[in-house]
Parts: C-alpha cells; structure tokens; sequence
C-alpha cells in the first residue's frame, strides 16, 4: 500500500486528493509542523529535502508533486486524470510547471523567505509582495485557461487537484477572490467533489 506523508494543509494536500481521485488505496502519515518533525533525521531518512509530500512506494519513495501526480496517474488509467490528446496533455503540465516554479514560490516568500535571504528586513520585503504576486498568479490563471468547470475545460486533469490546493492559500495570502469568478466557482465546485470532502474529513485540507 503507498504511504503519504503529509502535513495539514501543505500541497501533499493535492497528492491526497489526487489518490482520492484515482482510486488507490493508501495510508496517511502525519508530520507535526508545529515541531519541526519534518526537519529531523526520522524523516530525512524517507526525503532528505525535509518537505512534504513523500511517497512511499514498493519501487522506493517519490517527491515532488507533478512526480507523485504523475505516478499516481499512471497507477489508475482508468480514471482519466491525464487527458489522451497531447496538446491537452502538454497544457495541463504548463499548469502544473507554473503552479510549481512560479505559484506555490510566490506564497512561499510569506512564510519561507529563509530560503532566499538572511536580513529580517529581507524577509519583510518578500511578505509584503505575495498579496500582489499571488493576485497576478491568479489573474494569469483566469486569463488563460478555461477553467469551466475545470482547468481545461469539462474533464479533470491532475492540474485541478494542484490548482485547488494553491488557490486554498490565496484569500489567506491577501487575494480578493471576488475579482476572480471564475476561480472562485472553481473552488466551490472542488469543495463538493467526494475526492476533496474525504480529504478534508481526513484533516488532510
């Protein structure tokens, strides 16, 4: 059985709805934030980055979500969550390359900014430009894509459960949802897939 490690509200909570999605049966491991469990060795044994999510399969242990995203896919054909055609394909990974490197980035520098600085006033800096990075992440995000209902269009993909996550952090990070309607019916019609109320009932979101 694959085991997720996780942490409440993190982006593991993508991978969970994802496994949700397709199917698959796992077990959830829940790593205490609040105490740095993920920083010590216990857990460097299973992902020496420290971070969550980490899969752990029979083949060995993934990280990275579009990897863990992808694995589970492939596990569960059947349920659909890579679209046949590849441009479709090719569109939804340039979601989920942008939710990666650019969107989940921006709202980093709220709460991470010890990754790319040193100063206090650093810090600072960095925390006072995710309400306006956040915001021009989710202007692109409407602007660009279908969205209606779901990222592409009427099917879901493996970019609904990775934008979803992110787009939970958004009215925390300063985001006036109401600009966005789109997004904001996309959020609402998450919330009511079984896949995104098992994950919430599991205090995994």
């Amino acid at each position: 059985m694959l085991r997720l490690f996780y942490g409440p509200g993190t982006i593991a909570v993508a991978t969970a709805i994802t496994l949700e999605e397709a199917g698959v049966d796992y077990r959830l491991l829940k790593l205490d934030f609040d105490s740095g469990e993920q920083t010590k060795p216990d857990y460097h044994v299973i992902n020496p980055k420290g971070r969550v999510p980490a899969l752990v399969t029979d083949h060995g242990v993934l990280t990275e979500t579009g990897a863990l995203l992808d694995y589970i896919a492939a596990l569960a054909p059947e349920a659909n969550l890579i679209p046949q055609e590849p441009f479709l394909a090719a569109k939804m990974r340039e979601v989920m390359y942008y939710l990666a490197s650019t969107m989940h980035v921006n709202h980093a520098h709220k709460m991470r900014g010890s990754r790319w600085a040193d100063q206090d006033s650093s810090f600072q800096d960095m925390t006072a430009k995710v309400q306006e990075t956040m915001t021009a992440s989710c202007a692109h995000i409407e602007a660009n894509y279908p969205v209606n209902p779901f990222v592409l269009g009427k099917e879901i993909s493996l970019a609904d459960p990775y934008l979803f996550t992110i787009l939970t952090w958004a009215s925390g990070d300063g985001v006036d949802m109401e600009a966005f309607p789109r997004l904001t019916a996309f959020l609402e019609m998450m919330e009511q897939r079984p896949s995104v109320k098992a994950t919430r009932g599991y205090g995994v979101l």
